[in-house]
């Protein structure tokens, strides 16, 4: 067995025998593994408080040929605990922690992925921004990185230069008239350019959205990730939107 260190951030923990726990870890060099954690749910642990959802850790392991086994693990960014603190940003981090491991394959390192995962959960945690943009900003950047990245200005289809009235997730985004397929959404002009703020980071914009536009683009954004990972994100359902517009019946699906 081989003993290596990397930072990584906690994805999912359950529970193994009585005081055990595997640790699901996106690491930044690693990539994503899974690592028994001995002893973590113990009083007198001395890194299990470290070892939760959220949590960035500078990590030691040992390589194991189905499971890794934590030896050390020091905090590096408490997130985790802050962003457990206001259940906004709580609903929302744990659907990034589950589609961050839905679009990592183990042991295939995407720093990228690390990267884009740690700033989302840092602006939760640091209250920077409405929990529900940091959530939809995160979405559609991790399934950009992931190589489905969406178009909200120029077509889809043609590349026609925009903006387009239409959305289908199956061409990838907005879609002119003339390659529009039946049964695309039509979102409001303000969608797209909140969509497109979203994408690229735009926080100038994003923050001065309206509720209508943050509402129909969270609808869409949520409908192209299980679009494309081919499964729902159960955590989706449970974050703490007071209203969310359906558009399953017009996405395109």
């Amino acid at each position: 067995m081989s003993l290596y260190r990397d930072a990584a951030i906690v994805l999912r923990t359950h529970k193994l025998g009585e005081a055990d726990r595997i640790v699901t870890l996106l690491g930044r060099n690693k990539g994503k593994v899974r690592a028994v954690a001995k002893g973590v749910r113990r009083t007198k642990s001395r890194f299990g408080a470290r070892l939760e959802p959220g949590m960035v850790v500078d990590v030691q392991c040992y390589e194991g040929r189905n499971l890794d086994t934590v030896t050390q693990a020091e905090s590096l960014a408490p997130y985790g605990e802050h962003i457990s603190r206001d259940y906004s940003a709580w609903t929302a981090a744990t659907a990034m922690l589950e589609t961050a491991e839905r679009l990592t394959e183990e042991r295939e390192p995407i720093q990228a992925q690390f990267t884009l995962l740690a700033g989302g959960l840092s602006a939760l945690a640091g209250q920077q921004h409405d929990p529900g943009l940091v959530l939809d900003s995160y979405l559609v950047r991790a399934v950009a990185v992931a190589g489905w990245a969406p178009t909200f200005d120029a077509c889809a289809g043609c590349g026609s230069p925009g903006p387009h009235r239409g959305f289908n997730l199956a061409s990838g985004g907005a879609v002119c008239p003339l390659c529009r397929p039946p049964g695309s959404a039509a979102p409001r002009p303000e969608t797209f350019v909140l969509l497109a703020a979203l994408l690229v980071g735009d926080w100038s914009v994003a923050d001065e959205s309206d509720d209508r536009a943050r509402q129909e683009a969270s609808g869409l954004v949520a409908a192209y990730v299980q679009w494309h990972l081919e499964r729902g994100v159960r955590s989706l359902r449970l974050v703490d939107r007071t209203q969310q517009t359906p558009v399953a019946p017009g996405a395109g699906r």
